[in-house]
């Protein structure tokens, strides 16, 4: 059986992952459903591997699947660059970029960087997730993560850009304007929730006590530096 994978197998297995349905790939390949169908068996055959898990609410890909729509996609971009090269236009970085950050690096820095980014690459369509949560990049939650983090995972290619320096602030109503004079564990703190990812903060604080005296906890940085400035309590933030 000539059991090899060919490119309209790949494009199939795409758009079944894309739409979830055989219906939706159908329409998308401008097929019916039943040579969907069809095909899939075929493929899953000839190859000995199961791409999706079949179910009411749809079809769900397996680790196989996931990784033909990595191959698809990586195929897709170059054949892209080859169009462009071949028709002679000017060989310019495009496409979308899906980038995953927190709120208090956007706000506090990323923004004018993605500003001039996008003057530099009009071409590329850049599309923001603010979250506190780690999105798997394996699996294409994200194309790029930018975050604090004292830990480099070993599935992803990491670069440090950088070192933010923290210390503990208080609105100028609430404190001398000299912080270092006060006696921290007679105020009350903000701190961060424990549905963030935040263990570094976490663990200094309850070492020291001050998780006791939290007064105002919160899952986002951003929303911490709002409380500080409003006079809640006293906190941790980046400089």
């Amino acid at each position: 059986m000539y059991n090899r994978l060919s490119w309209d197998d790949i494009c199939l297995i795409h758009a079944i992952r894309s739409t979830e349905t055989l219906s939706g790939a159908a329409r998308a390949l401008g097929v019916s459903h039943p040579t969907i169908y069809r095909k899939l068996n075929f493929i899953e055959d000839k190859l000995g591997a199961v791409f999706f898990q079949r179910s009411r609410t749809g079809y769900t890909p397996t680790a196989a699947a996931i990784e033909i729509c990595d191959l698809f996609d990586k195929l897709r971009h170059e054949v892209d660059i080859t169009e462009r090269q071949i028709t002679g236009q000017d060989f310019r970085p495009f496409g979308s970029v899906r980038l995953t950050t927190t709120d208090s690096l956007l706000f506090g820095w990323l923004s004018p960087v993605l500003a001039s980014f996008g003057k530099k690459y009009p071409d590329i369509d850049l599309s923001v997730v603010v979250s506190n949560d780690f999105l798997n990049l394996t699996r294409r939650e994200a194309d790029l993560a930018i975050r604090p983090s004292s830990t480099s995972p070993n599935s992803m290619s990491v670069k440090k850009v950088g070192v933010i320096k923290q210390a503990v602030y208080a609105s100028q109503d609430k404190v001398s304007p000299n912080l270092g004079d006060v006696d921290l564990s007679r105020l009350a703190w903000i701190g961060p929730d424990d549905s963030i990812h935040y263990p570094t903060l976490q663990n200094w604080m309850r070492i020291n006590g001050y998780d006791q005296l939290c007064r105002y906890r919160s899952n986002s940085v951003l929303d911490m530096f709002w409380a500080t400035k409003w006079g809640v309590g006293v906190s941790v933030l980046p400089c």
